[in-house]
């Protein structure tokens, strides 16, 4: 190996091809960055890209984020991927479009500006509904702006100057337009079903606007009296003994007791009837007290009860099915006013188990999907529907005991949210004798992902899309309804990476019910409908559906906006002179933005210049809550428009958590922002974070983590520098053919093409941990601790010779994949490495493609070959490492090891210049077996190294240790240096 400074009195470091560079060792990214984020605006690299004529699109469609925050991790982590996947697409020939977009519509930002005004004391419902959407315009645009910057510095690359809003107008119009395809083909309807609901912000919830916290609640088991059980045959007690004995059901919301309408009980489950024989002191319960539990459950519930064993016996089994009604606790109440008097449905119901609770189930229709389908299916929600919880969770004013308690508070009160009904309702069931047993349970429990407060299930009458009714539009090539398009979609027409997310989003849609569409708020695009005065939901003509009608409103909605339907005359102008407007009610709801967002595909894909010729995306990319979030409300509306899925691959990723894996919070403390590591180490290191991370599952983020990913980084870039300062006077006559290179130079070729497979295929896989792994791995140990290990003595110590101009041949064609394989990773240094070798006022490494590798680099048999000599080689090393480790030498150059090997592997090595390989002065290759005291490795055992010193003088300009030294014209140098010296 070269020295740089040899300690003679002649100095030959000028003699030196040593490296010369510009190319500084520390990035500075923080710094530097900004600097080239303003060369790509002013060269506009991405409108550049577009005129590349006859290249194939691809269309990676923009989920949008809401425009109502700074960004945090996990934003970084999924702008990072999908610009890693346009870059890698464009650079691999396609026409890769990204138009970054904004979800502006919806409760977050209309929460926001709510929150606003109560600060200033003004109440929403005071201000005209224009007004407050103006505001929420204003708020949105606002953040759109911020967002874009900080989207920008991360380095990803887009259509920023034209991004897509779902507030722009033309948005509005078409959201509207996709929303009266529903109208018109029937699968829009007006229902009444229990939905999730939040009392705090006063509307429906979807599921993917509900996460799940644990919550403490109020647990109780309560009585229900049998009322007239069924004559028995004669034998034993009849049924004459269950009279006044009393159902125990069991419920964590006492609130719904009020609006209880039946008891079920399950048809394979064993039951019991049990009486009390004893009590403990201040006990709710009486000797003789009977009761119907199931026997699997029964003790635990008398142990709820305070009842010890001893103190109740099982009298004998009981069939519930000879019971048909209950009471409910609160009949008969003075002061009722008959409001719970009517006896309580009893039957069975396929949905009970034993698994907790009683072994019977209380019903209230009105607030639980499952004993609302049971009705519904029996035809008897008339009977049983209730009206008892107001649109901010507290009971109506004139319901006896409990009119205007809150199920829960409009803020939390240290730290808790619960209202005042639960502890009245368990009050008044105590004071009638109603109660069994009381307690408090800790559990999962649905909350609103943005305000955070605990939602109910409430009955409400709302707008649904129906995805088991036949479309009717002529598109059912994958299916005549929403369910059956979707499910085949999902089946036949998506690629899904990874494979596990087609699982996840097929169970969901195959089980869900039909589709909320919604929601009682302002600042969105509203169900542009009317409905008939006096008509029934069920009645044919409820529903207007006139084309003309609908045209006036698309229309208006282009020109204006959606804010022309709350204009006053609104209704007046859109039913135009066909329809009395009197005779009609104008439907103020706003649409859930779910489907604002899940019509993206229609405004963006169909409807723009860029968006794709065919209107469907080659993939949309989010995090895995988004199975129940935008992938899927895209596929249902996409289904329910225009027959199919509107993607043909899905890519999901994990959620970010801390380097312990714990969840982040602001509380915790444990939150990593993007802006805190950008201004540390520079958006690649995040970008590099991403490609290093695994990340279809979750992935750690923390200090730690980030200083091992920097370290990386440098080892790179040192990587990249080496090369540059090796490449510095490179010229076209320095270039030599392949055949001509020495075989370790064909190897590193025979290398560049393995790898340049695997990058291609990598990319087109969406695998950036395999890709960047490949690369890496290539980089320091076939390159750095190899290749240039082996070459720096013939770059820096030969003359003009033909393993020189092959080396630096090798290194410019390395150089110019390196660059570009890594660019779609790290953007910024990849720029600034190119530009040092091809400066130019519109240079730019995003301009390239990967360059395309000739087959004939593939060798399979030098490969073999080579392999067998890196095997040999790493025996030699290790003994070299042996001898400086304990200072019998201070570099490798002053050995000349003999190496016992097969005469197979001496046959291979003889061909080669082993010694220069090995980078030592002189080596001697033996089949004689290796004596005892000869270096091994324990995995390759037919290789010894027995070490000996290089023999003669040490040459004062390349190191080497060999007997011709002071032999030549040049003072102190070898026969290879005098040569490189000249006369």
């Amino acid at each position: 190996m070269c020295a740089d400074t040899p300690d003679t009195t002649v100095d030959y470091k000028s003699t030196l091809n040593l490296p010369r560079t510009d190319f500084p060792m520390r990035a500075g990214l923080p710094k530097r960055e900004p600097e080239w984020l303003a060369r790509w605006a002013e060269i506009g690299v991405y409108d550049t890209l577009r005129g590349k004529e006859g290249r194939t699109p691809f269309t990676l469609h923009d989920g949008p984020p809401y425009a109502n925050g700074h960004l945090h991790i996990g934003h970084a982590l999924n702008k990072v991927l999908k610009d890693m996947v346009v870059r890698s697409q464009q650079m691999m020939g396609r026409d890769a479009r990204y138009i970054p977009g904004w979800d502006c519509h919806g409760l977050p930002i209309e929460w926001k500006i709510e929150e606003q005004y109560r600060a200033k004391g003004l109440n929403k419902d005071d201000v005209p509904v224009n007004d407050f959407r103006a505001e929420c315009r204003k708020f949105a645009a606002g953040w759109v702006d911020i967002q874009r910057e900080e989207f920008k510095r991360l380095g990803v690359t887009g259509n920023w100057a034209d991004p897509y809003l779902t507030m722009n107008f033309h948005a509005e119009a078409v959201i509207a337009a996709e929303f009266q395809k529903f109208l018109m083909n029937g699968a829009l309807y007006q229902g009444s079903k229990p939905v999730m609901w939040s009392p705090v912000e006063k509307t429906a919830l979807a599921e993917a606007e509900v996460e799940y916290h644990d919550k403490e609640s109020h647990t109780v088991w309560v009585k229900f009296a049998v009322l007239d059980p069924v004559a028995g045959d004669g034998s034993a007690l009849d049924n004459r003994d269950l009279v006044g004995a009393s159902v125990v059901i069991w419920t964590t919301t006492p609130w719904t007791m009020p609006s209880n309408k039946g008891i079920v009980y399950g048809k394979d489950i064993a039951y019991g009837l049990y009486e009390v024989t004893g009590v403990p002191e201040q006990s709710w319960m009486t000797v003789g007290d009977r009761y119907l539990l199931a026997d699997g459950l029964a003790a635990t519930a008398f142990q709820k009860a305070r009842l010890e064993g001893t103190m109740w016996t099982r009298v004998r089994d009981v069939d519930p099915s000879v019971i048909t009604q209950v009471a409910h606790p609160l009949a008969g109440t003075e002061g009722s006013n008959g409001e719970w008097d009517q006896p309580r449905d009893f039957r069975a119901a396929p949905f009970v188990t034993d698994d907790e609770g009683t072994g019977f189930v209380h019903c209230a229709p009105s607030h639980g999907m499952e004993e609302f389908e049971l009705y519904r299916d029996l035809g008897m929600l008339e009977q049983v529907i209730t009206y008892n919880v107001t649109e901010d969770g507290t009971f109506r004013a004139d319901l006896p005991f409990f009119g205007g308690k809150a199920i829960f508070r409009d803020k939390p009160k240290n730290k808790s949210w619960e209202g005042d009904a639960n502890t009245a309702v368990i009050d008044k069931l105590v004071e009638v004798g109603g109660l069994f047993a009381r307690g408090k349970i800790k559990h999962s429990y649905p909350h609103s992902w943005r305000s955070k407060a605990p939602v109910i299930f409430r009955n409400t009458p709302q707008w649904f899309a129906a995805i088991d009714r036949p479309v009717g539009d002529g598109l059912d090539t994958y299916g005549k309804t929403i369910r059956e398009r979707a499910l085949t979609s999902i089946d036949e027409l998506v690629t899904w990476t990874p494979q596990r997310g087609r699982n996840r989003l097929h169970a969901m849609i195959a089980q869900r019910p039909d589709w909320v569409l919604s929601r009682q708020r302002a600042w969105g695009v509203p169900l542009v409908c009317f409905t008939k005065k006096g008509a029934l939901p069920t009645d044919p003509d409820f529903l207007l559906r006139d084309e003309g009608v609908n045209a006036r409103v698309r229309d208006a909605f282009e020109a204006e906006g959606a804010d022309a339907w709350y204009v006053d005359g609104a209704k007046e102008r859109f039913l135009g002179n066909d329809y009395n407007a009197d005779d009609w009610d104008q439907v103020f709801d706003i649409l859930d933005v779910w489907f604002d967002s899940g019509s993206t595909h229609a405004f963006v894909l169909r409807d723009r210049a860029d968006g794709s010729e065919d209107g469907l995306a080659d993939l949309y990319l989010e995090g895995t809550d988004q199975h129940r979030g935008w992938f899927h409300s895209s596929m249902l509306q996409s289904c329910g428009t225009q027959g199919r899925a509107p993607y043909r691959g899905v890519l999901t990723h994990g959620f970010t958590l801390d380097e312990k894996g714990m969840k982040m919070s602001k509380s915790v403390g444990n939150t990593v922002a993007p802006e805190t590591v950008i201004k540390e180490y520079g958006a690649d290191i995040l970008r590099l974070w991403v490609a290093q991370s695994d990340y279809t599952n979750d992935l750690r983020i923390g200090p730690e983590i980030l200083k091992g990913t920097a370290d990386s980084y440098r080892r790179l870039r040192n990587t990249m520098r080496f090369m540059l300062g090796s490449l510095a006077d490179v010229t076209e006559g320095d270039r030599v053919a392949r055949a001509d290179m020495p075989e370790l130079e064909q190897w590193v070729l025979h290398r560049m093409a393995e790898l340049d497979s695997l990058v291609r295929k990598g990319y087109a896989a969406y695998d950036f941990q395999g890709v960047f792994r490949a690369i890496f791995d290539f980089a320091t140990l076939d390159l750095s601790a190899f290749y240039f290990d082996i070459r720096k003595d013939a770059l820096y110590c030969d003359g003009d010779t033909p393993r020189r101009r092959a080396a630096r041949t090798v290194l410019e064609l390395l150089f110019d994949r390196l660059t570009t394989w890594l660019a779609p990773i790290l953007c910024f240094t990849m720029e600034e490495v190119w530009l040092e070798r091809h400066p130019g006022p519109v240079s730019s490494v995003h301009l390239q493609d990967f360059p395309e590798t000739p087959d004939e680099w593939l060798d399979p048999a030098l490969a073999s070959k080579w392999s067998t000599v890196r095997r040999v080689r790493r025996v030699v090393t290790g003994a070299l490492e042996v001898k400086r480790t304990e200072k019998v030498i201070g570099a490798s150059l002053e050995a000349a090891p003999v190496v016992h090997v097969t005469a197979e592997e001496a046959a291979t090595l003889k061909t080669l210049s082993f010694d220069d390989l090995c980078i030592t002065s002189g080596i001697e290759i033996t089949t004689d077996p290796a004596p005892a005291e000869a270096f091994r490795i324990e995995d390759i055992a037919d290789v010894g190294v027995v070490f000996e010193r290089a023999d003669g003088d040490k040459c004062q300009r390349c190191w080497k240790i060999l007997p011709d030294v002071g032999t030549h014209s040049h003072p102190g140098v070898c026969a290879r240096c005098d040569a490189a010296l000249g006369k």
